[in-house]
């Protein structure tokens, strides 16, 4: 599971059960945790250690903070700096095997470069960002999340992109520098591989520490499709069922770029999100509505 703050409620309903967790914190939080490394153990004394029969699998600081979103930008100076505290906090507190990692969007990529994917690369005002983000996640083992959403990107390009290479059903498919792509979802993650390689090139030049490899599990992250937006047929339920069930098939198998290595994937959301502001598709997200009814059958086995 994910969840984007630390809810005492939830956590304590995940007591024992051994689900794996992965707990965020909320960009208007950073600037606390970066202050002081003071703020950081404290928040993990409350959040994880209090909770030692959760098991917490990854820390996401933030999500979605870029220098290009204007509603996260304020954020910038701060998520670095408060990575680097809770990764220290875990230390001291002897949970080294939990990630300290952030969530970017796959608009921090340079829409000049996205196709083919192996030409992904950061746009130029995102690289001074994210090039030392990159290389603390090098340095400590931890995976990149990334949301990645091919229902908005079909939804926004229906002209060029087919239903059923967006949706992960059978299809020609398209072949890209040599490597074949039967669907949207691996292409957006492998650009995404691509740029994060090079940064990872750029901040560890072989002449000065040797070569690096790129941050593990990269592409990881939610995504998902609604299942009610008012504006068109494509957000149903039936097209949210199939693309979640042929997302738990293929995210088995890795992507072209990176194959035989199963992608960390969240579904978004478990429950609408019926009382969120904005446009009506955000609100329908959910493998369940609010009152907790199952909308549709899902197989995670």
């Amino acid at each position: 599971m994910r969840i984007y703050d630390t809810d005492p409620a939830t956590l304590q309903a995940l007591r024992g059960s051994n689900i794996e967790l992965t707990v965020g914190i909320l960009n208007a939080n950073l600037q606390q945790i970066a202050a002081s490394q003071a703020n950081a153990d404290s928040w993990v004394q409350t959040n994880i250690r209090s909770y030692g029969d959760v098991r917490f699998r990854n820390i996401i600081i933030g999500n979605e903070v870029s220098p290009i979103r204007p509603e996260t930008s304020q954020y910038v100076p701060f998520l670095l700096p408060a990575m680097r505290n809770i990764r220290a906090a875990i230390n001291a507190a002897g949970l080294g095997q939990i990630k300290v990692t952030t969530a970017v969007e796959t608009e921090v990529l340079d829409p000049a470069t996205n196709f083919p994917p192996s030409k992904g690369e950061f746009r130029a005002e995102v690289k001074p960002f994210l090039d030392p983000i990159v290389a603390f996640l090098v340095d400590t083992g931890a995976p990149l999340f990334t949301n990645v959403y091919p229902f908005f990107a079909y939804m926004n390009n229906m002209a060029q992109i087919s239903f059923n290479y967006a949706f992960l059903q059978p299809n020609s498919g398209i072949i890209a520098d040599g490597v074949y792509y039967d669907n949207l979802y691996y292409a957006l993650l492998d650009t995404m591989n691509a740029a994060l390689e090079k940064s990872t090139a750029r901040m560890f030049a072989p002449a000065q520490n040797g070569p690096r490899k790129p941050p593990p599990e990269q592409g990881g992250g939610e995504t998902g499709a609604s299942t009610d937006g008012g504006t068109d047929a494509t957000a149903s339920i039936e097209n949210a069922r199939i693309y979640n069930n042929n997302l738990i098939r293929v995210v088995k198998n890795g992507t072209p770029r990176r194959p035989n290595k199963p992608i960390e994937t969240y579904i978004f959301g478990m429950f609408d999100e019926n009382e969120k502001p904005g446009p009506e598709i955000e609100k329908h997200f959910g493998l369940f509505y609010a009152n907790g009814q199952q909308k549709y059958p899902i197989d995670f086995s």
